[in-house]
């Protein structure tokens, strides 16, 4: 089957949309029920999607900030 899933299934709270994939907590959950031609139809739009998701920055790690520290020594 499918799918536009990378596994990175987090919703944006603004969009409502995966920052992954791009689809709704509804339709990631209906997704194996849907026909193919619906599920094309949802993937031909998740591009546009995924322009709207606000993109949070990512966070250091611990393990991160240590090697930058180390680099700076």
């Amino acid at each position: 089957m499918e799918s536009p899933c990378i596994l990175v299934c987090v919703i944006d709270p603004q969009t409502k949309y995966c920052f992954g994939c791009g689809r709704t907590g509804d339709e990631i959950a209906s997704w194996t029920s849907y026909t193919p031609e619906l599920r094309r139809e949802i993937m031909d739009g998740l591009p546009a999607r995924l322009e709207t998701v606000v993109r949070k920055p990512r966070r250091e790690t611990k393990r991160r900030r240590m090697a930058h520290e180390r680099q700076g020594d």
